[in-house]
């Protein structure tokens, strides 16, 4: 009840093994346990943690201000909540090779089926903002290399995302791409694609995994899950989804009370109280101990 019953070593292997079974694998954000519990009933594939969606949960802008700790506490509560793998969002990797090595082996031991680390300048800004900066490709390399020696489960996924198409142009991503595959990359992540063709175009030139990131308002185009399908990408995610829905409506009710002066007409657009009792299993910690948990559900 309190954490997932499948062991995370089970967890990777599961989600290694669907990365190469041919099927797009589909992971929304989420930005808390209660969400992931939403996801996996839902029969999603995993569940993904975005660095922009914990930094704005915390109230700050996507430019390297969440520290290691405060992204692998986030992660680690999520994945022990579900029964489906978790990917995380580590942007630069906190800092410098030693840095990583330690970022991926507290993800590890902490229950996470993987993590992207993408080849950026800290200060590091969102994908699909402008004036981004990289590292050097080697830089990069040594990162990476880090990250995959880091590991101690083999099945621990190390996805690395370039973002050298909005900075270099597309042929220098994907010189990129194929260095870190070279150095051990399980998945390739090309962020901010500006259209199908350069989709389609990164598969063509790469024979590992791709990762495609459907974030709304961006740069690429909101691809549906059979075109990415179709173009052979592997995994999709879909980082602040969730997020921007929650907030719109808790900007729209909390507006709403304050000018009726009471809630009774936001009923409608609420979760009820016996939804989210049953989502988060009250009726199975009731059962485990009537000396505790002896409340009845509504």
């Amino acid at each position: 009840m309190l954490f997932s019953e499948t062991p995370p070593a089970e967890k990777r292997r599961r989600l290694h093994q669907a990365v190469h079974s041919g099927k797009l694998q589909r992971f929304p954000g989420a930005f808390s346990p209660l969400v992931a519990m939403l996801i996996e009933e839902q029969g999603w594939e995993g569940v993904y943690v975005s660095g922009s969606v914990v930094a704005a949960d915390l109230g700050l802008p996507d430019i390297g201000l969440t520290s290691m700790s405060e992204v692998v506490l986030r992660g680690h509560q999520i994945a022990r909540a579900t029964e489906l793998p978790t990917i995380i969002d580590i942007d630069t990797g906190f800092g410098e090779v030693l840095n990583v090595v330690r970022t991926v082996q507290e993800l590890e031991r902490l229950g996470l089926a993987g993590c992207h680390l993408e080849d950026q300048q800290n200060p590091k800004r969102c994908g699909h903002l402008d004036h981004k900066s990289l590292i050097e490709t080697d830089a990069m390399v040594r990162k990476l290399r880090a990250a995959v020696q880091a590991r101690h489960d083999p099945h621990f996924l190390i996805v690395a995302r370039t973002d050298a198409r909005a900075v270099e142009g597309l042929p220098r991503a994907i010189d990129r791409a194929r260095a870190y595959v070279d150095a051990g990359a399980d998945v390739i992540f090309p962020e901010a694609l500006a259209n199908e063709a350069e989709f389609a175009l990164f598969r063509k030139n790469l024979d590992v995994p791709l990762l495609a990131n459907m974030t709304e308002f961006g740069k690429s185009p909101l691809l549906t899950s059979q075109a990415l399908q179709d173009l052979g990408y592997n995994l999709v995610i879909y980082p602040v989804t969730g997020l921007r829905l929650a907030m719109r409506a808790v900007e729209e009710g909390l507006a709403s009370l304050a000018a009726g002066g009471r809630q009774t007409s936001l009923l409608p657009r609420m979760q009820s109280r016996q939804r989210l009792y049953q989502l988060i299993r009250y009726a199975e910690y009731n059962a485990f101990d009537q000396h505790i948990y002896n409340f009845e559900l509504d």
